[in-house]
């Protein structure tokens, strides 16, 4: 059987099967390091099939941040389905759910925010903003209902933010035991809300 013609293309899974290769050798070696060729050998197909779905390097990492960005989605909105209907419950849900996906996958999550300024990352950015526009509606929403000031919600949320990511960072930097993340988030979320109450 040719190379090109191994069951992965074959069958119509090449792209899935580069990006889980991809998944595998980005927390293993970083996104510098990934190479087309090298994951078209694990793949088993010749070094010129992931052209068919990936002009590029950079494409294969574009299409790996915005399977990022669609995955914490998905996590984030299974731990609002499962959270209590008042505020404080809902935040520390979805802040715990997204603290613990950058923990899990935290060099996946830096490739998600590494995007700079060029051509080809419209998709990424409309991936982004849908988890992001989670936790904005969640403050709109305690807005409304008169438990947050008033102002605009990605304003006001941009330093439960910064608190998620730097939670984050001090613990995949052992730093802080995982152990505390759960009294962490409490500490944060009821910080915030005492903060951001209207006056």
């Amino acid at each position: 059987m040719p190379e090109g013609d191994q069951s992965p293309y074959h069958h119509g899974r090449l792209r899935q099967t580069l990006l889980a290769a991809a998944e595998s050798a980005l927390r293993r070696r970083g996104a510098d390091q990934l190479s087309l060729r090298e994951l078209a050998r694990e793949a088993g197909v010749s070094h010129a099939a992931p052209r068919r779905h990936f002009k590029d390097r950079q494409a294969l990492l574009d299409a790996l941040a915005v399977a990022g960005f669609e995955r914490l989605e998905r996590r984030l909105r299974s731990a609002l389905s499962e959270a209590e209907d008042d505020l404080a419950s809902r935040l520390k849900a979805t802040v715990a759910a997204y603290i613990r996906f950058a923990i899990e996958d935290a060099a996946l999550l830096e490739l998600m925010f590494r995007r700079k300024h060029r051509d080809g990352v419209e998709r990424m950015i409309e991936a982004a903003a849908g988890s992001l526009a989670l936790l904005h509606q969640l403050i709109a929403q305690g807005q409304e209902a008169g438990e947050l000031a008033d102002g605009d919600p990605e304003h006001v949320g941009m330093l439960l933010f910064a608190t998620m990511q730097g939670i984050a960072t001090l613990v995949n930097g052992d730093i802080i035991e995982p152990e505390l993340l759960d009294g962490l988030v409490d500490s944060a979320v009821d910080q915030f809300l005492r903060g951001a109450h209207p006056a």
